[in-house]
């Protein structure tokens, strides 16, 4: 008897990762923007996603209802463990998205040695511009005050981000003014990985997700990356797919261009016949062989991260 229901609950979750995979592979663009990730996610976790462990759920960095974390470790993390952290923020055009379905990059990040802090931020339209990029600033401030007490290394904090995500990432450490105004150190900051982000997107498109989370802002340079770039500020990894339509790689090329003109470190990598969600969901069991956005994303964050940064002069040595 006790044969058969072990069967009977194998044939069960086959027949379940067969209709993910039917989902995933027939409409994958559309399941990551219409908040799908829940899918991909249960995909990941089903299909062998592996070598994390959620640690903290729901953790407050604010008083708002989207001010939480989660954070995942490597499974194996103590304690007494100081490692390198990632600040992961998911996309969805300023819009849509939950921390809870993005375990599958918490858990392949975390995999790589890191520990991932996913936060949820606020959303239109109930916010608009700057309150994500506000949020996500209280985000790291948060990390870097606490983070020590969830196995994570407070001196070795980076961000990554997807999509609109990266937009965040890419602005807490392209203008100091955002993490300054959460009472943190924007040379905390040891470098940003950004997947297939919107960095110089002027003009915006009438009535787009863009156009209604800030196109109100005066000037609206204002609300641009590239606008920001400096030659001081930390090294920036920049993919994009090369088939992206909805965010074109050009807001990758140009940013990357200007941070180098500036004298800064920025690397461009382009992965040929991927789309704006393909980026993502290579994060992701089974998409991993779409392309090696995993392990080159990882190997960026592992070099900034491991870097020792030199005492302010004074410091003891």
């Amino acid at each position: 008897m006790a044969g058969r229901y072990i069967k009977g609950r194998r044939l069960i979750k086959f027949l379940i990762v067969i209709v993910l995979l039917l989902l995933l592979f027939g409409g994958a663009a559309r399941i990551v923007v219409a908040g799908g990730a829940k899918s991909l996610d249960m995909g990941d976790r089903l299909l062998g996603g592996g070598g994390g462990r959620l640690l903290a759920a729901g953790e407050p960095y604010g008083k708002g209802a989207r001010q939480a974390l989660d954070i995942w470790v490597p499974v194996n993390a103590t304690e007494a463990d100081r490692l390198p952290v990632v600040v992961f923020f998911y996309g969805g055009g300023w819009n849509s998205g939950a921390r809870g379905d993005y375990g599958f990059a918490g858990r392949a990040l975390a995999a790589q040695g890191f520990v991932v802090v996913i936060p949820d931020y606020r959303l239109h339209p109930e916010a608009h511009w700057p309150d994500f990029l506000e949020d996500g600033a209280a985000a790291v401030a948060w990390t870097r005050r606490h983070i020590a007490g969830f196995a994570g290394d407070s001196d070795r904090i980076a961000l990554m981000g997807h999509s609109a995500g990266a937009y965040i990432a890419a602005m807490l450490a392209l203008d100091p003014t955002w993490l300054r105004g959460a009472g943190s150190d924007p040379a905390i900051l040891r470098g940003v990985a950004g997947l297939a982000g919107p960095y110089d997107f002027l003009p915006m498109g009438k009535g787009g997700s863009a156009d209604k989370a800030m196109g109100n802002i005066r000037p609206a340079e204002r609300t641009q990356p590239i606008a920001h770039a400096r030659g001081d500020a930390p090294p920036l990894w920049l993919a994009s797919g090369e088939e992206d339509e909805k965010v074109r790689p050009r807001n990758s090329r140009n940013l990357a261009a200007a941070i180098e003109r500036a004298g800064g470190e920025a690397m461009l990598r382009l992965y040929p016949g991927m789309g704006h969600t393909g980026i993502v969901m290579a994060l992701a069991q089974p998409f991993r062989g779409k392309g090696p956005v995993l392990e080159e994303a990882a190997d960026f964050l592992r070099g900034v991260t491991a870097r020792r940064i030199a005492p302010a002069e004074g410091d003891a040595q």
